[in-house]
C-alpha cells in the first residue's frame, strides 16, 4: 500500500524517533509499504517519520541509479534502530531534495564516509562503512530519525530565500504527485 508522505511543518518530522523491537506490529508489511511508497514517489530513501511513524527505521534503494553510479549497485537495504558511529572523509556539497519538502532542492554539505550500526530486516546486527553517494543518502535518511531536515543544513541566506516555499508546503499549497499529510489539515490530500 502506498502511504501518504508527511509534509514540512508536520510535528512528527521534528521528533527523535523511538527504537523498536522484533515484535513491532506488522513490521514486514510496514517495510513493504515503505518500499512501495518510495518507488511510487521516485525516492532513493524513505524514513518512517516521513510516513507518519516516529520509529527508528529507514529504507534505501539506489539500484535504479547503478548504471550512472557504480557505488549504488546492490544498495537496497533496511536500517532498523540505526546509529551512526563515525562520520569522516572530506566535506562535499551536493544538491539534495526530500519527499517531505517537494519542489525544493538545495546544496547540502556532508562528509563522504560513515560507519553505521543497525539491524537489518532479519534482525541481524550489522556494522558497515559507506562511502560517497550511499553515505550521503544514509545521512539524509538518518537525519529524519533525529528530527533534522536537509533545510536545517543550508545557509541562513538560503533559508531566508526559500522561507515562503516552506510556508506554502506546510499550509498545503504545493503540488506533489503523491498523497501528503499537511500539518494544517486533518486529512491527507493529493
Amino acid at each position: 500500500m502506498i502511504l501518504p508522505v508527511t509534509a514540512y511543518g508536520h510535528p512528527i518530522l521534528r521528533k527523535s524517533a523511538e527504537e523498536i523491537d522484533e515484535n513491532y506490529p506488522e513490521l514486514k508489511k510496514f517495510i513493504s509499504d515503505m518500499f512501495e511508497t518510495m518507488y511510487a514517489t521516485d525516492g532513493v530513501g524513505l524514513a518512517a517519520p516521513q510516513v507518519n511513524k516516529s520509529i527508528r527505521l529507514f529504507i534505501v534503494d539506489g539500484t535504479p541509479f547503478a548504471d550512472k553510479m557504480p557505488d549504488m549497485v546492490d544498495f537496497k537495504k533496511v536500517f532498523i534502530n540505526p546509529y551512526i558511529l563515525e562520520v569522516s572523509g572530506k566535506e562535499e556539497a551536493m544538491d539534495e531534495g526530500c519527499l517531505s519538502i517537494p519542489n525544493v532542492r538545495e546544496d547540502v554539505v556532508r562528509k563522504s564516509e560513515i560507519v553505521i550500526e543497525y539491524y537489518n530486516e532479519d534482525w541481524e546486527l550489522k556494522e558497515e562503512t559507506f562511502i560517497g553517494f550511499p553515505a550521503r543518502v544514509i545521512q539524509h535518511e538518518y537525519d529524519h530519525l533525529e528530527g533534522i531536515l536537509f533545510t536545517d543544513k543550508i545557509s541562513s541566506l538560503r533559508k531566508t530565500l526559500i522561507r515562503r516555499k516552506l510556508t506554502d508546503i506546510s499550509k498545503g499549497n504545493v503540488k506533489a504527485d503523491y498523497r501528503m499529510i499537511f500539518p494544517s489539515q486533518k486529512k491527507f490530500k493529493k
